[in-house]
């Protein structure tokens, strides 16, 4: 059976990257780990991998062409003969169209409330992984949703230009989209001394020998310790099922000149307090100079965001798609400190949240 390699995603805020090179053809015998091309965005270019050994039997992507993330790039099988799944006339998929769904591809079909004909299956028969796919890989329902807002959309009746968004910019949107169409969106915060988050911090860095102050990272990685606590805070809905995610995959927003990144510590309980502090200060530092890798601008579980530097009263963030609780810090021109968390109600509750404000307003040892 025919084995798709496919389009990877390079950062999280791009849905689409440029293909800039392939390195086989059609009939070369490739192995598990060769790289067989390479796919761009405006920050990175990365390595795609053959995830099998076999021989490549189409090549569904071509040089400088922008490739939708998710979908088929080549595919590979077991001999020469082997015939390619048919490609599909919409751009940037690969796959079998109207292929009849197994009977618990069906079920999740009308859970999502999907029509079979639109979801490209890999075999002879649409499976439940092509359906997952299809929604967590390639975001081809926030790209939906975008197409059903743009048909709507009139063209203001005042001068103007349609100008194309950057990839970041397309990002955002898709974002955006989710939190609108996808999300319940609730947001609750609260007023907190700040003086024990300031004297721990002072006290952590001069025991560690820290030149910044550690302080959000302090934070970040108390909401660490909560979601390991609390797994439902680290969940996101699949269906009508609640999906709570094995490692916490902790985001954190970077502000750099105009890109807004959502930075990724991945499976961050793992490196323990002052790994983690450290593991956030060399990420937002790269961030700065636009030099993450593909793997940290993606994944995110959980998030963590402030504005204490812009001096703001209220911050009500965007919740990252497949996410359930974006914290919001801030601490106003009046020395005002403030946590709030934008969540998703359909995983977890305004008591969940608030009870871990409250958790989050103190030290983890006090």
């Amino acid at each position: 059976m025919a084995e798709a390699v496919y389009v990877p995603r390079v950062n999280n805020n791009d849905d689409e990257v440029k293909c800039v090179g392939l390195a086989v053809a059609v009939g070369d015998k490739v192995t598990r780990g060769q790289i067989v091309g390479q796919v761009e965005t405006d920050k990175a270019v990365v390595d795609v991998e053959a995830g099998a050994d076999g021989f490549v039997l189409a090549i569904c992507g071509q040089v400088e062409a922008v490739l939708t993330v998710g979908s088929v790039l080549l595919w590979l099988g077991q001999s020469k003969d082997e015939v390619a799944p048919v490609e599909s006339a919409a751009p940037g998929v690969a796959g079998v169209l109207n292929a009849t769904p197994t009977a618990k591809a069906r079920a999740l079909l009308k859970e999502l409330g999907l029509d079979a004909a639109v979801v490209p299956a890999s075999g002879e028969r649409l499976s439940v992984a092509d359906i997952e796919r299809f929604v967590a890989s390639s975001g081809k329902i926030q790209k939906a949703a975008a197409q059903r807002g743009q048909a709507n959309d009139v063209v203001p009746d005042v001068a103007g230009e349609l100008k194309p968004l950057k990839g970041e910019e397309r990002g955002m949107l898709a974002t955006v989209l989710w939190h609108r169409d996808e999300a319940v969106p609730g947001y609750i915060e609260i007023n907190y001394d700040p003086a024990p988050w300031d004297a721990y911090a002072a006290e952590f860095g001069k025991a560690n020998g820290l030149l910044l102050n550690p302080l959000l990272s302090l934070m970040a990685w108390r909401l660490v310790e909560l979601a390991c606590a609390s797994p439902r805070l680290n969940a996101t809905i699949v269906g009508t099922k609640r999906y709570e995610y094995a490692e916490v995959n902790l985001g954190s927003t970077v502000q750099a000149g105009d890109v807004l990144y959502l930075a990724a510590v991945r499976n961050a309980a793992r490196l323990g307090q002052l790994g983690f502090v450290n593991a956030m200060v060399d990420l937002q530092r790269r961030a700065a100079a636009h030099k993450l890798l593909p793997q940290e601008l993606q994944g995110t579980t959980i998030g963590f965001s402030s504005m204490a530097r812009w001096k703001v009263s209220r911050h009500v963030p965007i919740l990252s798609p497949q996410t359930a609780l974006m914290v919001a810090h801030t601490v106003d021109s009046a020395g005002v400190a403030v946590l709030g968390a934008t969540y998703d109600h359909r995983v977890i509750n305004g008591a969940d949240v608030a009870s871990t404000l409250r958790k989050l307003s103190k030290p983890g040892n006090k």
